[in-house]
């Protein structure tokens, strides 16, 4: 046996070597990922930083943070609010930032008296209460939480048959024409989803109703979808989901001081002036309270997508059930709390790296939005030591925590419109986060940060499946897509990142003042089910959102990656192939929704001439049969195909220019003069009349729907006129939207001539 023994040593040896031969070259091809705006030098720097970064996140601060944080309800204007905002303001300041509050005061009215009741054919009063669970610790504080209610909805004191309206958008506005079923003077009900909530009174408001109830159908938000609250994480049926419903496509921010900065001495509209208030009152309900209206109307039964999981025929109506709504509300003014901390940069302290979450909620608010900003507080605190450390961002670092998010992303967007001017010269990208819990990463945002993201993926390992989260995140899409989406993933090695809407805190830095940003965050294999209820919960969350806070770290490695990535880069990463692809394929999808909406329109004149059209059952108990509608024109889209066949050109030759790295081949003096033009490169796709209707929205490639909310339109200025026959606007707008993209392609060629050198600086490439 002992002669074996050096043989063995041998053997052990060869395999410690093969072993840290294969290290080495894992650490090796590591090294060699490219990194955007960075020399390979600076890149394996950035990478050495972030292992330290990483090495200071602590799981067990995150949990520790959401229990302090969700102790209590801290919705905007509350006393544990404040109080949150003042503790995370203290460690800010012990991790070495220059913090801040800073207040603004807006309007927030809280319900005074709520009642719902059913008058006719049977008597109902609806409890609009949640009761307290012996589960959750924290679903018993009753006198601090706010009653479900949705915040805007006007006063009101209205009775009338109840109508039941689907999803309440104006498509199923058109489903109750064509049924010959009429809104008007009557209430209608709404289950939640097909849209944001705050669409549902808008459009029944167009079409004269005088009151909107808002229900959570199990189908969507319930049982139907697994086991509900305390035994499962799924909505129960006392739960209701309070909610905005102010007019957000208009302007998001406090309703009186709209584009200005709601400081203490701002001027301020009259409330009879403010037009994101609601036309007609609204209140959100639980199932339990939604099921005995429903269950007493008559009327035709409704198609099969109209039908949600409730044990209950569901019929249009009107009625025979008549409902009496009453609201009254305060129309008090609240303080917003925002908290601002800042470390400034080394070597361009006037370039701003932003990154943000909010802190109030409707209630305790774990999973929206605490999970998000924990994992934020994470990554301050890693930034805070790297500092300490003696190491400094080349650019300033500011992270926030926004208050009034909630209502309508109050805190965000009174501050950006108080610093606008300076942000205008400043920021270089926002980064936000929300909700977050197990699973897939979710990113959207400005497609110039497309590569950036992406890369910043491929270095964050996902703590379940043990791949990079961009890879993850393909195979879920590849697995839930059809056969088109999954040929799309397989054509590159690259995850495609979504488009902007609204509905979070990057709103008015993208679409008021065109600063690229991303909104980042995981989720996907949560039984969140409890948003905006009094169970969202830290009980609720460490239950079903991320019992091990897993993905809060995960969260913390990405954004704090992002962020560090922005401030450190020799040369602001942004590339332009890929906005110049996306930006081709919404031009032809506008092109393709005028073809399609002629069609659609010429098919159904064709079928009412020759009587095959189906005809509708009118109030007097006739059939009508609709009239023809006029043809929808052609229109010149030549324009707009080619500002984007410039802005192809314009991409390729910068990237050609840029060698693949981002110009970080020049010298200090030209890095800067591109930086410069890089900074306000998002800035070029907005123009200062903003978009008709809503001129606070000023960005012309992303933008809230009209009639979607959150919901994203892209090109808006086209897609919108199409979809709502405008056809007087089209072409105007399509001239409007390739001005735009012909400007930010002259911008992407300034930034070429600095990558080709002194000499060609002021030379076009088109």
């Amino acid at each position: 046996m002992q002669v074996d023994r050096p043989i063995q040593h041998t053997v052990l040896a060869a395999s410690f070597a093969v072993i840290l031969g294969v290290a080495a070259a894992a650490q090796a091809a590591e090294s060699a990922k490219p990194m955007l705006g960075f020399s390979v030098e600076s890149a394996a720097a950035e990478r050495a930083l972030e292992a330290r970064f990483d090495a200071a996140l602590d799981r067990n601060d995150l949990r520790n943070w959401m229990q302090r944080l969700t102790a209590r309800p801290h919705h905007l204007g509350s006393p544990y609010g404040k109080d949150n905002a003042e503790f995370m303001r203290g460690l800010f300041e012990s991790w070495g930032y220059d913090a801040k509050l800073e207040e603004f005061q807006v309007l927030f009215p809280n319900p005074k008296l709520r009642r719902l009741e059913m008058t006719k054919p049977v008597k109902f009063t609806a409890k609009l209460q949640e009761p307290p669970l012996g589960e959750d610790a924290t679903s018993n504080q009753t006198r601090e939480q706010l009653p479900s209610f949705n915040a805007y909805s006007v006063d009101g004191d209205v009775t009338g048959e109840l109508v039941y309206v689907n999803f309440g958008v104006p498509r199923d506005y058109e489903e109750l024409e064509r049924r010959g079923v009429d809104v008007r003077g009557r209430i209608v009900i709404a289950r939640y989803g097909g849209s944001w909530r705050g669409i549902k009174p808008k459009v029944a408001a167009e079409h004269g109703a005088i009151g909107c109830l808002i229900y959570s159908d199990p189908r969507e938000d319930g049982y139907f979808q697994g086991e509900v609250y305390p035994r499962g994480g799924y909505r129960n049926e006392n739960a209701a989901q309070r909610g905005s419903v102010a007019d957000m496509p208009l302007y998001p921010g406090d309703p009186l001081t709209p584009g200005v900065g709601a400081t203490a001495d701002a001027k301020r509209l009259a409330r009879a002036d403010a037009a994101t208030l609601t036309k007609i009152p609204v209140l959100p309900i639980a199932y339990a309270d939604a099921l005995p209206l429903l269950r007493q109307l008559g009327g035709q039964v409704v198609p099969e997508s109209w039908r949600g999981a409730l044990p209950v025929t569901y019929h249009f109506g009107p009625g025979p059930a008549i409902v009496h709504l009453q609201l009254q509300f305060d129309w008090k003014m609240a303080t917003a709390h925002d908290v601002i901390a800042t470390l400034p940069g080394s070597e361009q302290p006037d370039q701003w790296v932003i990154r943000g979450n909010h802190h109030d909620a409707w209630v305790n608010g774990a999973t929206d939005p605490v999970s998000g900003l924990v994992a934020l507080l994470a990554e301050a605190r890693s930034v805070g030591q790297l500092a300490k450390g003696g190491w400094r961002p080349k650019r300033t670092i500011v992270f926030a925590a926004w208050d009034g998010e909630e209502p309508g992303l109050l805190g965000s967007t009174e501050w950006v419109e108080t610093h606008a001017d300076e942000l205008r010269q400043k920021a270089v990208a926002y980064i936000n986060s929300d909700s977050n819990a197990r699973g897939m990463l979710d990113v959207e945002g400005s497609h110039t940060l497309e590569v950036f993201v992406n890369q910043v993926g491929r270095d964050v390992i996902d703590p379940e499946k043990k791949v990079d989260v961009i890879e993850r995140a393909r195979a879920g899409r590849e697995l839930d897509g059809g056969a088109d989406a999954q040929t799309a993933l397989r054509s590159m090695s690259d995850l495609r990142i979504g488009a902007l809407g609204s509905g979070s805190d990057y709103s008015p830095f993208l679409q008021h003042l065109g600063i690229a940003a991303l909104n980042l965050g995981y989720g996907g294999e949560d039984d969140y089910g409890q948003y905006h209820s009094i169970y969202d919960s830290f009980s609720h969350y460490c239950r079903f959102g991320d019992p091990g806070f897993d993905y809060g770290v995960t969260l913390a490695q990405t954004g704090g990656r992002a962020v560090l990535r922005l401030a450190n880069a020799d040369v602001l990463p942004f590339e332009f192939k890929r906005f110049s692809d996306v930006v081709g394929g919404y031009t032809k999808d506008v092109i393709h929704l005028a073809d399609t909406m002629r069609d659609n329109i010429a098919e159904k004149n064709r079928r009412i001439e020759d009587g095959t059209f189906t005809a509708y059952f009118d109030p007097t108990k006739t059939y009508v049969v609709p009239k023809p509608e006029a043809p929808a024109p052609y229109f010149n889209f030549a324009p707009l195909q080619n500002a984007a066949a410039a802005l192809e050109r314009s991409a390729q030759a910068y990237d050609k220019a840029s060698g693949g790295t981002g110009g970080t081949a020049l010298d200090a003096a030209h890095r800067a003069q591109l930086d410069a033009v890089l900074l306000q490169m998002e800035r070029a796709l907005t123009r200062a009349d903003g978009l008709p209707r809503r001129p606070w929205y000023v960005h012309h490639v992303y933008a809230p729907g009209f009639y979607t909310g959150y919901g994203v339109k892209t090109l808006p200025r086209v897609r919108e006129a199409l979809e709502q026959k405008t056809w007087s606007d089209v072409d105007a707008q399509i001239t409007a939207t390739a001005e735009v993209l012909q400007g930010f392609a002259a911008a992407v060629d300034r930034a070429t001539a600095i990558l080709s050198g002194p000499a060609a600086a002021g030379k076009g490439t088109n």
